[in-house]
């Protein structure tokens, strides 16, 4: 019986054949490990998360002590982070998997366990009414919000961020389905006082007010292991996703490399740990930062979310689904989400301070602007020319095409030598 059983192994590999590529990462990730990833993640991407992190650990450090936080240490305590992330994700893959079930662990029990503590320890409690309908305006640095600026409508759409935020890092499945056994199946399915304290953090000022600071301390411990966890997969996921793009010819050939030893995509985890340093940098001399870091998680990802549900609204016929889909309802989902895209990317662009001088200014178009203007510039200058989709590699090789060499690939094409378009045709 043993004999006749599937052997899942095999059918992932010749399902990566049929796409053109060789199992080169190391594929001993289960279902279980793959929505791990995309748990402990959901709640953003390098940058946030470990810049976050770094502001809980330097707001942490000041409670009880003479430690006093300021930007310089937090950019310090980040890039820290980012070193011990890219060190483990280099060299520690198969360890990824345990800290994976650790990670489950603390999101689960954890965290469940720290919200009945502060229900059963806290000492008053405030009213549904005042949960559901009390509105807070804390946009105004000197006391004038946007609530008055603009309406309280402008503000409720700039709280939206934090609540979206929450919910990207689901395409991390999909990042990590090379590594994970069953991956058809698999990556489908895991997708006032206090606020004018002088501890400049809600959460850790409300955990000082209920458990002391010794209480406090132990509770901010426990959340930023948890949110370490969360910049560690994210590193994970985000390297596999520009090794994918190198792969393709997307990024320069230097970064398509898996370690042979490690079998880790080294040279992509320390480009996304150094491209993640960078992009918190403004924060020496912003006051918001925090926000325009989410600000710019939460837009890039969903408009890499949004473009391929767009095309395959226009053009559904192009998408060849997997044995996991909507069937029926997929296009009224898909307009939804292109439209809810739409609106967040204008929404999470505008300032949420006010008034806006140079420390306030919400620099997320800018950065967004950049990106967005160098690819779709880069494309029509010089990318169409030699970008020619996923790369056949499997065939390539087998016809001798030298993949390392320089326009080696568009010559073989140009003289007919390989069919993509076919080859693809075959596999359907």
């Amino acid at each position: 019986m043993e004999a006749q059983k599937p052997d899942v192994q095999a059918r992932d590999e010749d399902k990566l054949a049929e796409l053109g590529y060789k199992q080169d990462l190391n594929r001993d990730w289960s279902m279980l490990h793959n929505f791990g990833v995309s748990f402990s993640i959901i709640v953003a991407v390098t940058t946030g998360i470990t810049f976050g992190l770094a502001g809980l650990i330097s707001t942490t450090a000041s409670v009880g002590t003479s430690y006093e936080a300021t930007a310089g240490k937090t950019l310090g305590i980040f890039a820290a982070l980012l070193v011990s992330q890219g060190i483990i994700n280099s060299f520690g893959v198969h360890l990824l998997r345990y800290l994976n079930n650790t990670s489950i662990l603390l999101h689960s029990v954890g965290i469940s366990c720290f919200c009945i503590a502060v229900l059963a320890k806290a000492p008053t409690h405030q009213s549904a009414k005042f949960v559901f309908s009390t509105f807070y305006d804390g946009t105004g640095v000197e006391g004038i919000g946007w609530s008055i600026r603009a309406s309280p409508a402008y503000v409720a759409a700039c709280g939206v961020l934090m609540s979206q935020y929450t919910i990207t890092g689901f395409d991390a499945s999909a990042h990590l389905s090379e590594e994970t056994r069953n991956a058809q199946w698999s990556a489908p399915l895991d997708f006032e006082s206090t606020v004018d304290s002088d501890i400049g953090q809600p959460v850790t000022q409300i955990l000082i007010d209920i458990f002391g600071e010794p209480g406090a301390i132990a509770l901010m411990t426990l959340i930023m292991v948890c949110v370490y966890h969360c910049g560690l997969f994210s590193m994970t996921s985000n390297s596999r996703m520009m090794f994918g793009f190198a792969r393709d010819g997307g990024l320069p050939h230097f970064f398509d490399n898996v370690d042979a030893k490690f079998r880790a995509p080294i040279r992509t985890i320390w480009l996304a740990a150094f491209l993640s340093f960078l992009l918190a940098v403004p924060s020496l001399g912003s006051t918001v930062a925090f926000s325009a870091a989410t600000s710019i998680a939460t837009i890039g990802l969903y408009i890499s979310y949004g473009l391929p549900i767009l095309v395959g609204l226009i053009w559904p016929r192009n998408f060849d689904k997997g044995p996991f889909n909507l069937r029926f309802a997929s296009r009224i989902v898909a307009l939804v989400a292109v439209l809810w895209i739409g609106f967040i990317t204008i929404i999470f662009c505008l300032p949420t301070a006010n008034p806006v001088d140079s420390q306030t200014l919400n620099y997320t178009p800018v950065a967004v602007g950049i990106v967005a203007l160098w690819a779709v510039g880069s494309w029509f200058l010089w990318a169409r020319k030699w970008f020619t989709g996923p790369v056949r590699q499997i065939q390539a090789e087998r016809l001798g095409i030298d993949l390392e060499e320089p326009g080696a690939l568009e010559k073989a094409e140009a003289e007919g030598k390989l069919d993509v378009d076919a080859d693809i045709a075959k596999t359907k």
